[in-house]
């Protein structure tokens, strides 16, 4: 019989209608105070050869920390009838930022990546807000669908829209981005009800643009082949060094880790041990309980964006807020799959960190 009360104590605890949004603002609060934590600890040695100041990069993630809650508060305190406005405008928007790269003096290339722009000595991404403009679009495009998901012509106007920003994205010779975009995509029409033959058509498109974008570079062929195997000799001391290192990080950090600040592989075998490999420190450092507890406010993140969005009424409520969902699942997945790519919230990210501000107030 007790055991009968807990399980009906806890089915109402969650079944609170306002649960979703305070785990919302609470796994959020603590994703960033834990992100400037392990910044501040990964990044000393970047800061001190870079500017000879330790606390330099950690100065600038708090300094987008406070822009973001601004942001935060700002699409908190907005009607929600804004929204489908700026969605008119949103896919041109993105186009229009995702062409300043290109533009002498403005465009910086990072690693052999032009799609960063740098204003006043600090670098955005702009594919991080177009990502964002175009989960604003396909909503408002979808909405308009209604109560006829199930014709295909009907979401063919869609791909015009893919294409463009998919295109300048891989301008900027920017992959994996081009990649995360076309899951966002493809989540947002598998949860309206799109048929299924479009996405063999989408899944068939990805995998050749893809490939040929790979087997056009011996570089990126080189990274490719060394995610599966980076200790092989062929692409340990190159391609599979960072990744290999990484690996090691996660692994000699054991089940408490070696201790705040005891990181030994942000020390030159870690390039960005801040951004790219933050997730590999917090391995080393936090050990297996501080991955699993990254992973675990990832989860109560992800699970209440979801339940925000099936109980929204409105088509383009629930389309944008399951397309924030899909954002983070995606960039969760293939950053912490690979342990090489940016972590949201806890790495030094900014604008990364600024959009998904943003967009998480939506729900």
């Amino acid at each position: 019989m007790s055991g009968n009360l807990t399980m009906h104590k806890y089915s109402r605890f969650f079944a609170r209608p306002e649960l979703p949004y305070y785990l919302i603002i609470w796994s959020t609060l603590f994703l960033c105070a834990l992100g400037l934590t392990m910044v501040l600890s990964a990044s000393t040695v970047t800061s001190l050869s870079e500017s000879g100041n330790t606390y330099s990069i950690f100065i600038k993630q708090f300094f987008f920390l406070i822009i973001g809650g601004f942001g935060f508060y700002w699409s908190h305190r907005v009607r929600g009838l804004i929204w489908p406005k700026i969605a008119r405008y949103s896919l041109s928007i993105s186009i229009i930022i995702l062409l300043l790269p290109f533009i002498p003096n403005l465009g910086k290339n990072i690693n052999g990546n032009r799609n960063w722009i740098e204003i006043a000595g600090f670098t955005l991404q702009p594919s991080e807000f177009a990502k964002f403009g175009l989960i604003l679009w396909c909503a408002l495009q979808l909405r308009k669908i209604g109560d006829a998901p199930s014709k295909l012509k009907n979401f063919l106007r869609l791909l015009p829209g893919l294409f463009v920003i998919e295109i300048l994205i891989l301008f900027g010779n920017d992959l994996g981005t081009a990649l995360l975009v076309l899951i966002i995509f493809v989540g947002v029409l598998f949860i309206s009800g799109a048929p299924m033959k479009l996405f063999a058509a989408i899944g068939v498109f990805g995998v050749v643009i893809g490939s040929a974008f790979v087997l056009s570079s011996n570089y990126r062929m080189g990274r490719f082949a060394a995610l599966f195997d980076p200790f092989d000799e062929r692409y340990y001391k190159f391609a599979g060094w960072q990744p290999a290192h990484s690996i090691m990080g996660l692994a000699s950090g054991g089940l408490w880790g070696s201790g705040l600040g005891a990181s030994k592989q942000k020390w030159a075998n870690l390039a960005e041990a801040h951004t790219d490999f933050i997730f590999s420190v917090i391995g080393e450092e936090l050990g297996l309980l501080g991955t699993l507890l990254v992973l675990a406010l990832y989860a109560a993140l992800i699970y209440s964006i979801l339940r925000v969005a099936l109980k929204t009424k409105d088509d383009f409520s629930r389309y944008v807020t399951a397309g924030v969902a899909c954002w983070l699942i995606a960039q969760i997945t293939i950053n912490v799959g690979s342990a090489t790519s940016l972590v949201i919230f806890v790495s030094k990210s900014n604008c990364n960190r600024l959009c998904i501000r943003c967009s998480q107030t939506y729900t």
